[in-house]
């Protein structure tokens, strides 16, 4: 077999056949068509990346990545057909000095490999020594965490050590849709200004890794070294099973445990979150029971051999969708010595206002058991984390400081996660919250999610401040900072007085608006979007939430957070949280306050503008 270069076309001689294919949009990368759906594509030059075309209408193409001949991994890339959405990277630095060529396998209907030839991936292909990660996209985040570019889901994993918060999520690495899903890795001195770090535990033999946690084994329980932080995520393959890696360097690499998988079952289960017992002695772990609706509790002396203690959950809570990311961990009652645990549960579908949502459960756990408590009437009631559409897989950072009990969640939700209008990246995550409890009037304890205390360093200047101001049925309005894109944190005290409703509307000069109302009689705080700017792209998007406002005396303290693509209401205290994305077609820039009939309060109104952060 000959093989001859010209002018960009290989030509393959075997005996009296001879076939012409694209040699590639370079002389660096040749480009050999198989067949309808089998590409080989040679990487003859050197650089950091290999620049790969997406198209995310398409279905993905299997990418094997060969090594000296050897699969290295397999990846699956939505590959440009028609048109070039953007490009994710493929980094080739690990592989510097060997010989590497991409087996891909599409299946796109194709009638000829003439017709596969014109797709469009071949022609846009391309070697580079850098990637742009800039933040380009008008609905990227200005102050919260997000991923530089790729699909982002499930925050896990996460850790406080030496003065450094680490969190992972689950990431895909080629693409802002769901699939290759690895442990991505962010870290932060400050919870709010984060640093990106390369990928931090990838897909192996046993498949893609999903959600987990990690601790700070500081006394060497397993023997990989005291202080050592140890992870344990769900390997998800044709299967689930519980899998254990450690790292030696704070959590920068991972190095995999070689007995994995340590937990196998006979159905369906994920999410292990595992944590220290200090009445016990011993490592306590919950692992989600998915479709069986239910936690299963286990116990290790050396976070390697799990012994299964006992189950909690079924039939209690939302049982409508498969039981996710679980947390347990105990704290005070406000105001009080009595000590409660909190079981955190994420469900999906069957949240209160469709997909998927956060609920948990107060009670008493001994070591082995889980104990709800129980309402007048003898029921286990169902609450809510959190009250708008997009909070989802809400954990918390193991080893934090001074007690504190801070959690982070997905901000999204599963029923169009995929749809939202972005295109390098999606998703993002909630700001940083300390979780807390409180007894309410109902004698029922209750988590309290406010901002963490860091959030505040976002605040740039006062925007807006004023004493006592009256509102009336006439509409009263403030502006908004028009600096970064509009974002900015209102607070606010409100005093009813004789109205009914008192009605918050965030507007824009084209018509967007989001409406904000406290109902005095119900004594809840609801949030419509219907009417907030892009929304057709999913018939779940368009929704209204509702949220108990836990005030008395008509008054009530509201803390909003504005950012591009999303507003998070907080009851000052946290006794209430509400979570939704918004896709403005311009940012809102007035807030608007009136009543449906008397006269109420405005007290302590401020609005700071936000500095974007790193």
């Amino acid at each position: 077999m000959n093989l001859l270069k010209k002018a960009g076309i290989t030509t393959i001689m075997a005996g009296a056949l001879a076939l012409s294919v694209n040699a590639g949009p370079t002389e660096d990368i040749e480009i050999n068509h198989l067949g309808v759906n089998n590409t080989l594509v040679r990487i003859n030059g050197k650089a950091h990346y290999l620049l790969m075309p997406v198209q995310e209408a398409n279905d993905d193409a299997t990418v094997n990545v060969l090594v000296d001949g050897n699969t290295a991994k397999t990846i699956y890339v939505r590959l440009a057909k028609s048109k070039v959405d953007y490009t994710v990277p493929l980094d080739l630095s690990e592989y510097a000095g060997h010989d590497v060529t991409l087996n891909i396998v599409t299946s796109q209907s194709r009638s000829t490999v003439r017709e596969a030839k014109e797709d469009a991936c071949w022609k846009s292909l391309k070697l580079s020594d850098s990637f742009d990660t800039a933040n380009s996209e008008r609905y990227r985040p200005a102050f919260h965490h997000t991923p530089l570019y790729g699909w982002m889901n499930d925050p896990n994993g996460m850790v406080y050590k030496d003065g450094v918060w680490h969190l992972y999520y689950q990431y895909n690495p080629y693409g802002s849709k769901w699939q290759n899903l690895s442990w991505g890795h962010s870290s932060s001195s400050d919870l709010v200004n984060w640093k990106h770090h390369p990928t931090a535990i990838r897909p192996n033999g046993l498949g893609y890794v999903f959600s987990g946690s990690s601790v700070i084994d500081k006394d060497n329980t397993a023997g990989f070294g005291n202080n050592t932080i140890v992870s344990l995520y769900t390997s998800a393959g044709t299967n689930q099973m519980q899998s254990l890696a450690w790292s030696t360097d704070n959590g920068e690499t991972f190095n995999i445990y070689p007995g994995n998988p340590i937990i196998t079952l006979e159905s369906e289960a994920r999410d292990p979150n595992m944590f220290y017992n200090k009445y016990t002695g011993e490592w306590n772990l919950l692992l989600a029971h998915a479709l069986e609706h239910e936690m299963l509790i286990f116990t290790s002396p050396d976070l390697k051999e799990w012994t299964l203690k006992s189950a909690f959950g079924k039939g209690l809570g939302s049982q409508e969708g498969v039981w996710e990311c679980p947390d347990l961990f105990e704290l005070k009652v406000r105001g009080s010595d009595e000590k409660k645990w909190m079981l955190i549960c994420s469900i999906n579908p069957g949240g209160p206002f469709g997909g998927s949502a956060t609920q948990y459960f107060i009670g008493d756990f001994d070591g082995t058991t889980f104990t709800p408590d129980k309402d007048m009437e003898g029921n286990v009631p169902t609450k809510w984390m959190d009250y708008g559409k997009d909070h989802y897989a809400t954990v918390s950072w193991s080893n934090a400081p001074a007690n504190r009990r801070i959690a982070i969640g997905w901000m999204s939700n599963w029923q169009y996660a995929a749809e939202v209008p972005t295109r390098q990246f999606r998703s993002a995550n909630t700001l940083p919250r300390d979780i807390e409890l409180f007894k309410a009037e109902d004698g029922q304890v209750y988590a309290a999610s406010a901002p963490s205390p860091e959030v505040a360093k976002l605040r740039d200047k006062v925007f807006i401040k004023t004493g006592r101001t009256s509102v009336t049925k006439k509409p009263r309005t403030f502006d908004l900072p028009a600096a970064n894109d509009g974002i900015c944190e209102i607070q606010m005290d409100i005093a009813a007085k004789k109205a009914g409703k008192v009605t918050l509307t965030l507007k824009n000069d084209t018509g967007d608006n989001v409406v904000m109302q406290y109902d005095v009689a119900a004594n809840t705080v609801s949030f419509d979007r219907r009417n907030s700017g892009i929304t057709d792209f999913s018939q779940d998007f368009p929704a209204v939430t509702t949220a108990p406002a836990f005030s008395s005396g008509n008054k009530i303290g509201l803390r909003i957070f504005i950012d591009r693509s999303s507003i998070e209401m907080f009851e000052k205290s946290g006794k209430f949280a509400m979570t939704n994305l918004v896709f403005p077609n311009k940012p809102y820039n007035s807030i608007t306050v009136c009543t449906d009939k008397g006269r109420a309060q405005i007290e302590n109104l401020v609005i700071y503008t936000l500095k974007g952060t790193k």
